[in-house]
């Protein structure tokens, strides 16, 4: 496997937001505290699962149009990643919540989408399990995975911001990160940090679409 530029670029990236994240000073706010540190995993995280779940859908609507078991695989692998990191945006925001709110989990509107678009896309998977023709699993899950994106993009960001009584920054009322304490010694960790974990998320699909490609024997090309 070749170890292009983005590769090290995206090793660089993590270990610099990783690095800098637990050592650079931050704002000293009340509640938040140390924990503001976890927006550089956090929002990261969200960020990357979203571009890659774009990629998987947008694999998906070229799958419809010229069926291939390479494009499927794409599909299948970046709809993967994307639940994984799906998974780690869910934790770390757990565990931001626990250390603000007082609670791993609370009835926040965007808690709830989240965990709901991820149930989702969880379905999708086990979808994928129950066929066994591989034609008609691939196209099944073509068009379940495009209902799942149309279903997620309003669940993380118009249902929250309409339901209201979120305790998110950015939401009924609250002003958000960017508007009063992601400062310019943030900005130099977080921005690395949401292209280190997009790069990640890009890698990791393809470590697993290459692995699927090896087992069922198909040009990656």
């Amino acid at each position: 496997m070749k170890f292009t530029w983005w590769k090290l670029l995206t090793v660089v990236f993590l270990l610099y937001s990783a690095v800098a994240g637990f050592l650079l000073p931050v704002p000293r706010l009340a509640i938040v505290n140390e924990s503001i540190r976890n927006l550089y995993f956090h929002v990261p995280m969200w960020f990357a699962m979203m571009v890659i779940l774009c990629t998987s859908v947008f694999r998906s609507v070229q799958y419809l149009n010229k069926p291939s078991a390479r494009l499927d695989i794409l599909s299948h692998e970046a709809a993967k990643s994307g639940i994984v990191l799906g998974v780690l945006g869910l934790a770390t925001g757990s565990l931001w919540a626990k250390y603000t709110w007082g609670a791993w989990w609370t009835p926040d509107p965007r808690l709830n989408a989240a965990a709901v678009a991820l149930l989702i896309y969880g379905a999708y998977l086990v979808l994928r399990g129950s066929f066994r023709d591989e034609q008609q699993r691939a196209r099944v899950s073509a068009i379940y995975n495009i209902f799942a994106f149309a279903a997620a993009i309003p669940l993380l960001f118009i249902l929250p911001r309409i339901s209201g009584n979120s305790l998110h920054p950015g939401q009924t009322g609250n002003p958000g990160f960017n508007k009063y304490d992601l400062d310019s010694t943030m900005r130099l960790v977080f921005y690395p940090a949401v292209i280190g974990w997009i790069l990640f998320a890009f890698w990791m699909t393809q470590v697993s679409s290459r692995l699927a490609f090896l087992q069922l024997k198909i040009d990656e090309k």
